[in-house]
Protein backbone atom coordinates (compact mmCIF):
# COMPACT_ATOMS: atom_id res chain seq x y z
CA UNK A 1 0.00 0.00 0.00
CA UNK A 2 1.38 2.81 -0.68
CA UNK A 3 2.15 5.96 1.72
CA UNK A 4 0.29 9.51 1.70
CA UNK A 5 2.88 12.18 1.23
CA UNK A 6 1.00 15.41 2.41
CA UNK A 7 1.32 18.18 -0.13
CA UNK A 8 2.10 20.88 3.09
CA UNK A 9 6.04 21.12 3.60
CA UNK A 10 7.04 20.52 7.27
CA UNK A 11 9.73 22.91 8.48
CA UNK A 12 11.92 21.56 11.35
CA UNK A 13 14.13 23.87 13.61
CA UNK A 14 17.58 23.98 13.00
CA UNK A 15 19.38 21.80 15.66
CA UNK A 16 16.78 19.36 15.05
CA UNK A 17 14.84 19.90 18.24
CA UNK A 18 12.19 21.62 19.38
CA UNK A 19 8.94 21.62 17.62
CA UNK A 20 9.13 19.99 14.12
CA UNK A 21 5.64 21.49 12.76
CA UNK A 22 6.17 24.73 11.11
CA UNK A 23 3.05 25.81 12.52
CA UNK A 24 2.63 26.58 15.99
CA UNK A 25 0.83 24.93 18.47
CA UNK A 26 -1.43 28.50 19.19
CA UNK A 27 -5.71 28.22 18.54
CA UNK A 28 -7.09 28.11 15.29
CA UNK A 29 -8.48 32.15 14.80
CA UNK A 30 -11.91 33.38 13.25
CA UNK A 31 -13.36 35.45 10.77
CA UNK A 32 -16.97 36.78 11.50
CA UNK A 33 -18.65 39.22 9.02
CA UNK A 34 -21.18 41.57 9.70
CA UNK A 35 -22.90 43.08 6.44
CA UNK A 36 -25.71 45.20 5.31
CA UNK A 37 -27.11 48.28 4.21
CA UNK A 38 -25.97 52.05 6.19
CA UNK A 39 -28.04 52.73 8.93
CA UNK A 40 -28.49 48.84 9.76
CA UNK A 41 -26.62 48.74 13.17
CA UNK A 42 -23.04 46.69 11.57
CA UNK A 43 -21.30 48.90 14.21
CA UNK A 44 -23.19 48.50 16.69
CA UNK A 45 -23.02 44.41 16.81
CA UNK A 46 -19.54 45.06 15.99
CA UNK A 47 -18.50 47.16 19.48
CA UNK A 48 -21.52 45.02 21.41
CA UNK A 49 -19.17 41.70 20.21
CA UNK A 50 -15.59 43.19 20.85
CA UNK A 51 -16.78 44.58 24.25
CA UNK A 52 -18.07 41.12 25.08
CA UNK A 53 -14.89 39.35 24.21
CA UNK A 54 -12.87 42.08 26.57
CA UNK A 55 -15.25 41.58 29.35
CA UNK A 56 -14.01 37.83 29.04
CA UNK A 57 -10.55 38.65 29.60
CA UNK A 58 -9.56 38.86 25.79
CA UNK A 59 -7.34 41.55 24.73
CA UNK A 60 -9.20 43.06 22.05
CA UNK A 61 -7.98 45.74 19.43
CA UNK A 62 -10.17 47.93 16.83
CA UNK A 63 -9.21 49.59 13.80
CA UNK A 64 -11.10 51.55 11.05
CA UNK A 65 -9.91 53.27 8.10
CA UNK A 66 -8.24 56.49 8.01
CA UNK A 67 -10.74 57.79 5.17
CA UNK A 68 -13.81 57.72 8.06
CA UNK A 69 -13.46 60.61 9.79
CA UNK A 70 -16.72 61.66 9.90
CA UNK A 71 -17.40 61.89 13.59
CA UNK A 72 -14.06 61.01 15.43
CA UNK A 73 -10.66 60.03 13.88
CA UNK A 74 -9.13 57.68 16.23
CA UNK A 75 -12.50 56.21 17.40
CA UNK A 76 -14.91 54.09 16.02
CA UNK A 77 -18.76 55.65 16.70
CA UNK A 78 -21.95 54.75 16.05
CA UNK A 79 -24.57 56.89 14.36
CA UNK A 80 -26.19 57.02 17.84
CA UNK A 81 -22.68 58.70 19.62
CA UNK A 82 -21.68 55.17 21.05
CA UNK A 83 -17.54 55.63 20.78
CA UNK A 84 -14.57 52.76 21.27
CA UNK A 85 -11.01 53.58 20.65
CA UNK A 86 -9.28 52.48 17.55
CA UNK A 87 -6.92 52.44 14.98
CA UNK A 88 -7.04 54.59 12.39
CA UNK A 89 -4.98 53.21 9.27
CA UNK A 90 -4.72 53.34 5.59
CA UNK A 91 -3.93 49.95 5.17
CA UNK A 92 -4.50 46.66 7.32
CA UNK A 93 -1.50 44.74 7.07
CA UNK A 94 0.95 47.98 8.90
CA UNK A 95 -1.31 47.26 11.89
CA UNK A 96 1.12 44.66 13.90
CA UNK A 97 4.30 47.08 12.99
CA UNK A 98 2.12 50.09 14.58
CA UNK A 99 0.76 48.07 17.55
CA UNK A 100 3.94 46.80 18.46
CA UNK A 101 5.02 42.90 17.44
CA UNK A 102 4.82 41.89 21.20
CA UNK A 103 1.27 43.60 22.09
CA UNK A 104 0.55 41.99 18.01
CA UNK A 105 1.24 38.30 19.56
CA UNK A 106 -1.03 39.04 22.81
CA UNK A 107 -3.61 40.21 21.40
CA UNK A 108 -6.87 37.81 20.78
CA UNK A 109 -9.03 39.67 19.07
CA UNK A 110 -8.99 42.56 16.35
CA UNK A 111 -12.26 44.93 15.57
CA UNK A 112 -12.46 46.04 11.72
CA UNK A 113 -14.97 48.68 11.10
CA UNK A 114 -15.90 50.04 7.01
CA UNK A 115 -14.16 46.99 5.99
CA UNK A 116 -14.92 48.02 2.66
CA UNK A 117 -12.26 50.67 1.99
CA UNK A 118 -9.79 48.04 2.58
CA UNK A 119 -8.21 46.77 -0.50
CA UNK A 120 -5.48 44.15 2.14
CA UNK A 121 -8.71 42.67 3.89
CA UNK A 122 -8.19 39.23 2.58
CA UNK A 123 -4.55 39.07 3.05
CA UNK A 124 -4.50 40.38 6.51
CA UNK A 125 -7.37 38.42 7.42
CA UNK A 126 -5.91 34.82 5.86
CA UNK A 127 -2.94 35.72 7.96
CA UNK A 128 -4.32 36.93 11.54
CA UNK A 129 -6.64 34.04 11.61
CA UNK A 130 -4.90 31.19 9.87
CA UNK A 131 -1.20 31.98 11.12
CA UNK A 132 -1.47 34.09 14.02
CA UNK A 133 -4.51 32.52 15.52
CA UNK A 134 -6.87 35.90 15.93
CA UNK A 135 -10.20 35.91 16.04
CA UNK A 136 -11.47 38.94 13.51
CA UNK A 137 -14.67 40.49 13.61
CA UNK A 138 -15.84 42.45 10.67
CA UNK A 139 -18.01 45.05 10.15
CA UNK A 140 -18.69 46.52 6.10
CA UNK A 141 -21.16 47.40 3.35
CA UNK A 142 -21.35 44.69 1.33
CA UNK A 143 -22.73 46.24 -1.79
CA UNK A 144 -22.30 50.13 -3.07
CA UNK A 145 -25.41 52.15 -3.99
CA UNK A 146 -25.92 50.94 -7.11
CA UNK A 147 -25.99 47.14 -5.14
CA UNK A 148 -22.73 46.12 -6.48
CA UNK A 149 -19.72 44.58 -4.83
CA UNK A 150 -18.02 47.15 -2.44
CA UNK A 151 -14.68 46.54 -1.74
CA UNK A 152 -12.92 43.50 -0.63
CA UNK A 153 -16.25 42.64 1.76
CA UNK A 154 -17.51 39.62 -0.34
CA UNK A 155 -13.93 38.48 -0.70
CA UNK A 156 -13.62 36.97 3.01
CA UNK A 157 -17.10 35.50 2.60
CA UNK A 158 -14.62 32.15 1.53
CA UNK A 159 -13.12 32.54 4.91
CA UNK A 160 -15.56 33.16 7.52
CA UNK A 161 -16.84 31.08 10.04
CA UNK A 162 -19.79 33.25 10.13
CA UNK A 163 -21.82 35.64 8.66
CA UNK A 164 -24.14 38.16 9.67
CA UNK A 165 -26.85 40.12 7.23
CA UNK A 166 -28.52 42.85 9.16
CA UNK A 167 -31.42 45.51 7.64
CA UNK A 168 -32.22 48.63 8.32
CA UNK A 169 -35.54 50.06 8.61
CA UNK A 170 -36.71 51.76 4.80
CA UNK A 171 -36.93 55.31 5.85
CA UNK A 172 -39.87 55.72 3.38
CA UNK A 173 -42.19 53.28 3.84
CA UNK A 174 -40.86 51.68 7.54
CA UNK A 175 -40.23 48.03 5.59
CA UNK A 176 -37.19 46.16 5.94
CA UNK A 177 -34.40 48.07 4.29
CA UNK A 178 -31.93 45.81 2.08
CA UNK A 179 -30.25 48.94 0.12
CA UNK A 180 -28.76 52.16 0.58
CA UNK A 181 -30.11 54.92 -1.99
CA UNK A 182 -27.69 57.63 -2.50
CA UNK A 183 -29.58 61.03 -2.41
CA UNK A 184 -27.08 63.25 -4.45
CA UNK A 185 -26.04 62.77 -7.94
CA UNK A 186 -22.40 62.10 -7.09
CA UNK A 187 -21.57 58.70 -9.27
CA UNK A 188 -18.04 57.95 -7.28
CA UNK A 189 -18.29 54.84 -5.31
CA UNK A 190 -16.79 56.12 -2.31
CA UNK A 191 -18.58 58.51 -1.36
CA UNK A 192 -18.29 59.20 2.63
CA UNK A 193 -21.46 60.86 4.44
CA UNK A 194 -24.01 60.06 6.42
CA UNK A 195 -28.32 60.36 6.94
CA UNK A 196 -27.75 64.12 4.67
CA UNK A 197 -25.89 61.92 1.33
CA UNK A 198 -27.70 58.19 2.26
CA UNK A 199 -30.95 56.49 3.16
CA UNK A 200 -31.71 52.84 3.77
CA UNK A 201 -34.76 51.43 1.41
CA UNK A 202 -36.29 48.65 0.46
CA UNK A 203 -36.48 47.53 -2.95
CA UNK A 204 -39.58 48.88 -3.76
CA UNK A 205 -38.44 52.27 -2.73
CA UNK A 206 -35.02 51.32 -4.13
CA UNK A 207 -36.22 50.72 -7.38
CA UNK A 208 -38.25 54.02 -7.44
CA UNK A 209 -35.82 56.25 -5.98
CA UNK A 210 -33.27 55.18 -8.40
CA UNK A 211 -35.58 56.13 -11.19
CA UNK A 212 -36.10 59.61 -9.62
CA UNK A 213 -32.43 60.30 -8.73
CA UNK A 214 -31.77 59.69 -12.48
CA UNK A 215 -34.56 62.31 -13.49
CA UNK A 216 -33.88 64.68 -11.20
CA UNK A 217 -29.71 64.95 -12.95
CA UNK A 218 -31.69 64.54 -16.38
CA UNK A 219 -33.40 67.63 -15.25
CA UNK A 220 -30.55 69.57 -13.25
CA UNK A 221 -27.88 69.21 -16.17
CA UNK A 222 -29.45 71.34 -18.73
CA UNK A 223 -30.13 74.04 -16.17
CA UNK A 224 -26.62 73.38 -15.00
CA UNK A 225 -25.30 74.05 -18.71
CA UNK A 226 -27.08 77.04 -18.96
CA UNK A 227 -25.91 78.11 -15.94
CA UNK A 228 -22.60 77.82 -17.07
CA UNK A 229 -23.48 78.90 -21.10
CA UNK A 230 -24.75 82.08 -19.36
CA UNK A 231 -21.44 82.78 -17.02
CA UNK A 232 -18.98 82.32 -19.98
CA UNK A 233 -21.42 84.76 -21.69
CA UNK A 234 -21.28 87.25 -18.80
CA UNK A 235 -17.11 86.93 -18.76
CA UNK A 236 -17.09 87.33 -22.70
CA UNK A 237 -18.74 90.74 -22.40
CA UNK A 238 -16.79 91.73 -19.39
Amino acid sequence: MSSFKSPISLATSGDGGGDRVGLSHRASGEVHVIVGPMFAGKTTALLRRVKAESNSGRSVAMIKSSKDTRYAINSVVTHDGTKFPCWALPNLMSFRQKFGADAYDKLDVIGIDEAQFFDDLYDFCCKAADLDGKTIVIAGLDGDYLRRSFGSVLDIIPIADSITKLTARCELCGKRAFFTLRKTGETKTELIGGSDVYMPVCRQHYVNGQVVVVAVQNVLKPCSKIQSDSHMEEVAVV
